[in-house]
């Protein structure tokens, strides 16, 4: 069953253009994964970000950075942030989008505590079952334990120990949600989708 995942971040020159290409990649196309920003039109994936998917086997160099709209957030399935902040900005942009917005670190830990979705469940009904409990003003408080943290400006080591985490909260999300449907997803980063992994930040 194919979907649509957005990934935003802050200025989507890092940390989601990383995400919707191991997601993309990943998923053979089972998934379509995009990525949108808060704050830029135009700009390249930072250096950093190329010099990690270089290493990586990812190609950055082609993106561009966009800013969210109502109609790139309602055309998605999931939308992923990577703060609390970014969800509470898409949610106010696209109220009815609530439901369907997590920050990733977040839908990584809530997949774990439900049962994994059937091929034949429609991933509304999944995404209920996820949310159930869920309330707004838990997203008020930017936590640290659902932040991938942002490694603009910072080391090579930084960006591949964001790109880890991002990658763990990929292969758990991916397990959970298509279980006989993207392989590929289970590769080198695999072994960090752990606790420790999806603790560390």
């Amino acid at each position: 069953m194919a979907c649509s995942v957005l990934f935003v971040c802050t200025g989507n020159i890092c940390r989601s253009p990383i995400a919707a290409a191991m997601l993309r990649i990943g998923s053979a196309g089972v998934i379509d994964a995009n990525s949108a920003g808060l704050l830029f039109d135009g700009r390249e994936a930072s250096d950093g970000a190329i010099a990690w998917g270089d290493e990586a086997g990812l190609d950055l160099r082609m993106h561009r950075s966009r800013v969210i709209s109502r109609p790139v957030i309602e055309a998605a399935d999931f939308v992923f942030g990577m703060e609390p902040r970014h969800v509470r900005e898409v949610v106010a942009m696209v109220d009815d989008a609530w439901t369907k917005t997590y920050t990733l670190r977040e839908f990584a830990k809530r997949v774990s505590e439900v049962d994994r979705r059937g091929d034949a469940e429609p991933f509304a009904s999944w995404l209920e079952r996820l949310g159930h409990g869920r309330v707004r003003r838990d997203l008020l408080v930017d936590a640290a334990d659902l932040t991938i943290p942002d490694p603009y400006g910072r080391s090579f080591e930084v960006y591949a120990r964001t790109a880890a985490l991002i990658e763990a909260c990929l292969v758990r999300i991916a397990a959970r949600g298509w279980p006989n449907g993207i392989a590929d997803l289970d590769g080198e980063l695999a072994d960090a989708a752990n606790e420790d992994s999806l603790r560390s930040a």
